[in-house]
């Protein structure tokens, strides 16, 4: 019990008393590694069906990678939800709230994701309709289709999920630990499944299935964790521990809903882009597949800046101590614009060597490349565009967090991106990122500074007008 008890006052600790930039880097770095080992297993499936040199593999599984983006979106319906909560219940001493919230969030993503694989299964021959699979991407899309998200769509979510919530709690090394040994192990079956286990031509199932075996793998992982620290944080896997109240419910799908439909857009956007560049053709629709996928080293750099600043900005939201969160937000998003400043120098100057890691086919480096130059400028803009939404996400503010990634993909990107298709062809879709978030980082920065002046000023000032009268 005594473990139990200095491993919850070392994780209030960090949210309390350590220096803002220490507490970041403690939540934030095992994250971005976390972050880092999910792209480069995401890149894994890329990487080894690229060393088939045929483009239309490439483009069957660039065609499910957003539905497959879509199937974990789901986790932060209650992960992101569910994780914020349980911050802002522990920065208000409500323990005994925050394990009924780990218990509801848990199961109800269970639930969710498989409806989601069932819909895949049974919808599947219209997704790829709409999706656009040609008759030479139909059959490689279907394959992976089927083993990522019909077959490993329940672990994929609630690995996710349990990461998110372990997060919330403080527990960052554990989430990391096991989101990364997920990665290495994908690393590791990918070629042993591709090139090994299966025949020549069943390149696609040998990748599909070692991603479904990592994530089930992550999944056990996860599970053995948080019963092995029960006690030793407010996370339950008991269904016993009962409901939480309505209106905390509530605020898990406050957010949640939000977190989930932001990378629906997100994903539906990719998807937008992966029909329009069908009409190029699959070499195109190849070298977009790749350059969506290489550009996100930056992002998944900036998306464990924004998961470490979550928890630390939640709880002191909730305890009142303002001056720590307004630190715990601005130093986790300098860092991430420093980060992706860096980005556009290494990319616009290695590119070419970035694509070839991928492919060896001429014509898609020669095009890819010229993609990723011009994606890249977006960075900074896209980085600072989601950490907004983060940052809304951890003060409980479900409605602004909904508005801004809804303003960013249904009001700017999307459009866009039909617009400067029409009126510049393929690299029309390619700048509709840069031009679409210019709006949108516009937009987040005004909703901001509105909410610190009418929220967050007035709360300061009342705050001082108890302190004189309790002085």
């Amino acid at each position: 019990m005594s473990r139990h008890i200095d491993k919850a006052a070392q994780n209030r600790e960090v949210f309390e008393n350590l220096s803002v930039p220490k507490a970041l880097a403690t939540l934030a770095i095992p994250t971005i590694i976390g972050q880092l080992i999910i792209l480069i297993y995401n890149l894994a499936d890329t990487f080894f069906i690229g060393r088939v040199n045929n483009p239309y593999m490439v483009a069957g599984v660039s065609l499910i990678l957003p539905v497959y983006n879509i199937c974990i979106s789901i986790a932060g319906l209650v992960g992101i939800g569910g994780g914020a909560l349980i911050s802002r219940l522990l920065g208000a001493g409500r323990d005994d709230e925050a394990v009924k919230v780990s218990a509801f969030s848990i199961y109800t993503a269970i639930g969710v994701a498989f409806l989601f694989a069932l819909s895949v299964l049974i919808g599947m021959n219209p997704l790829l309709n709409v999706l656009g699979a040609s008759s030479e991407t139909e059959a490689f899309a279907r394959e992976y289709a089927i083993c990522v998200i019909v077959v490993g769509g329940i672990p994929t979510v609630l690995s996710i999920t349990m990461a998110n919530l372990l997060r919330s709690t403080g527990c960052a090394r554990e989430a990391s630990f096991g989101v990364s040994m997920g990665g290495i192990i994908n690393m590791i079956l990918d070629p042993l499944f591709m090139f090994v286990i299966f025949p020549r031509g069943k390149e696609i199932l040998g990748a599909g299935l070692a991603t479904a075996t990592s994530n089930l793998l992550a999944c056990i992982y996860f599970v053995i964790t948080i019963k092995r620290l029960q006690g030793n944080t407010v996370l339950t896997l008991s269904p016993s521990a009962g409901m939480p109240s309505l209106q905390n419910i509530k605020a898990i799908f406050a957010i949640g809903i939000p977190s989930a439909l932001a990378s629906f857009l997100f994903d539906l956007d990719f998807i937008v882009i992966d029909k329009l560049a069908t009409s190029y053709g699959d070499i195109p629709l190849a070298a977009i597949g790749i350059v969506l996928k290489a550009e996100r080293l930056p992002l998944n750099v900036g998306v464990g800046l924004a998961q470490g600043m979550m928890p630390l900005a939640a709880y002191n939201y909730a305890a009142r101590n303002l001056p720590r969160m307004r630190k715990a937000i601005s130093y986790s998003r300098i860092a991430g614009l420093i980060f992706a400043f860096i980005s556009i120098i290494l990319y616009e100057i290695g590119g070419g060597a970035v694509m070839r890691l991928f492919i060896n086919d001429p014509e898609t480096v020669r095009i890819g490349t010229n993609f990723i130059r011009v994606r890249c400028i977006a960075t900074p803009l896209m980085f600072t565009s989601f950490h907004m939404v983060n940052a809304f996400q951890a003060l409980g503010k479900g409605k602004m967090a909904f508005f801004l990634p809804f303003a960013r993909w249904a009001m700017f990107n999307i459009p866009l991106l039909y617009i400067m298709n029409a009126l510049f062809g393929m690299y029309g879709i390619v700048w509709a990122q840069f031009a679409g978030d210019i709006l949108t980082v516009t937009v987040s920065i005004i909703a901001y500074v509105q909410f610190e002046k009418k929220e967050l000023k007035p709360m300061e000032q009342a705050m001082m007008s108890e302190a004189a009268i309790s002085g």
